[in-house]
């Protein structure tokens, strides 16, 4: 069945600034979806031969504008067949949402020692990119979907970040950490008008009833998680809508509940973004329309919060930390540095120290699915490593790792047995073109696949 694209729909953004229907319903009707990802060179640096953003089977001529990391495709390759992706080399995400990169290069230093809540996070794109801009922040990446939430602990685990809290909550129970976030970015639930051209299903579902219904939802979203954002704090809000309800509306929504001051932020006019004003109180928004540049809808504006408020330190539950033998046996496994490792059960995690004080607050208040890195569990004298571990960028570089061809390497992530020519034995991470995959054990007449079952490739 052909996709129509509803008139209502066109109507109504007729009066909207840089609409043009004709253009609008030919990229809609005669083009394909653009195809992009955005490279992990935190993982780059650490596993790769060369220090150059490079893939061995992509042509990477042509660079996302406003991310320097983010390279457009020609094609649409099949990344399901691609250890790499797996790796957490790379991650696949629309060009227009990279945008957030220029909202936090124009907002926070990428020194900056602050405290960030994503708090619509899955996937997974943002909490990525977030995650590589911030060397020294805490990142609490939440979903309040629980199916969702194990597809964001996936790709947060892939990517290898040591500074990442995977938490399970409802926007409401935010409100439990009054003013402690630096930054919230809310990648706001919306009617998916600007997805149209990779969704079909999208158009089918589109109505006004269901665009004002979304933004009901988005300002509830947004007035529960208000009061965790510290006084002077920055707010990134979001939508892949086109619809004035849900995006100018919606700022000036925020003006009129909220003391916020609305950010001007600096786009290139080679961009093609289109700078949008709301009707009442004139805030700052930015709208990508997908035939005047490389990218599907998107709708990005920024605030910093003006309310004096106090500063107080809240209640929180005490850590079990790791006792110090477990710590010498620990210590070997992670790359040198200022580690905090707590228990939870018998599982054992690492973050930096400085965190100390926040996990005991977050693990309070929030369900955690994921804090920090899984090392593992320590049986005897001798440490199970977690996959966490073996995905992530603080693991040792004395790790003995055993590199795969690709079609090896599709094997092991097919959970399958795995061939391999060597005298070691224990554990070992195995490799795809020095990028861990995960870890394997060798014994002395098998080699036992340790590649969670449930990520494993289905597809032959």
């Amino acid at each position: 069945m052909e996709k129509v694209l509803p008139n209502k729909f066109l109507d109504s953004l007729a009066v909207i600034k840089g609409f043009e229907k004709a253009a609008f319903e030919n990229v809609h009707y005669n083009s394909k979806p653009i195809t992009s990802i955005r490279f992990n060179h935190n993982k780059q640096e650490r596993f790769s031969a060369s220090s150059k953003i490079e893939h061995p089977h992509f042509n990477l001529n042509e660079q996302v504008p406003w991310c320097e990391y983010g390279f457009y495709l020609s094609e649409r390759p099949q990344f399901t067949l691609d250890p790499l992706l797996h790796a957490g080399a790379y991650y696949v995400q629309e060009a227009s949402s990279m945008f957030l990169w220029q909202a936090l290069k124009q907002t926070f230093a990428r020194d900056s020692n602050i405290k960030i809540l994503d708090l619509c996070a899955a996937p997974g794109g943002k909490t990525t990119l977030i995650a590589y801009y911030f060397k020294n922040a805490l990142i609490v990446s939440n979903e309040v979907i629980k199916t969702r939430t194990n597809i964001l602990y996936e790709n947060v685990t892939k990517w290898g970040p040591e500074n990442v809290v995977v938490t399970n909550n409802d926007a409401a129970d935010f409100k439990r950490l009054k003013n402690y976030f630096d930054l919230v970015v809310v990648d706001a639930p919306c009617s998916g008008s600007g997805l149209f051209r990779k969704d079909e299903n999208a158009i089918e579902e589109w109505s006004e009833s269901n665009v004002l219904l979304c933004s009901q939802r988005q300002q509830r979203i947004l007035a529960d998680v208000y009061d965790s954002l510290k006084h002077d704090g920055y707010l990134i809000y979001s939508t892949c809508s086109y619809s004035r309800e849900e995006d100018e509306a919606i700022l000036d929504w925020m003006m009129d509940e909220f003391k916020v001051a609305s950010l001007m932020l600096t786009v290139d006019d080679n961009w093609n973004i289109v700078e949008t004003r709301s009707s009442k109180h004139k805030a700052y928004g930015y709208r990508f329309w997908p035939y005047a540049l490389k990218g599907e809808g998107l709708f990005i504006a920024a605030f910093k919060k003006d309310e004096s408020e106090s500063h107080s330190r809240q209640n929180h539950s005490s850590l079990s930390k790791a006792t110090n033998k477990e710590i010498d046996l620990l210590e070997r496994y992670l790359l040198k540095d200022d580690w905090l490792f707590f228990k939870q059960n018998e599982i054992i995690r690492s973050i930096h120290k400085e965190w100390q004080y926040d996990i005991s607050l977050l693990q309070k208040n929030l369900y955690l699915k994921k804090a920090g890195v899984q090392v593992g569990e320590i049986k005897g004298n001798d440490l199970v490593p977690h996959h966490e571990l073996g995905l992530s960028t603080i693991i040792s570089d004395n790790m003995t790792k055993i590199d795969a061809g690709e079609d090896e390497a599709l094997q092991y992530l097919r959970k399958k047995d795995v061939s391999i020519n060597t005298d070691h034995k224990g554990w070992a991470l195995f490799t795809y073109r020095n990028f861990p995959l995960g870890w394997i054990k060798i014994l002395h007449n098998r080699v036992n696949n340790y590649y969670p079952t449930e990520w494993r490739i289905r597809k032959e």
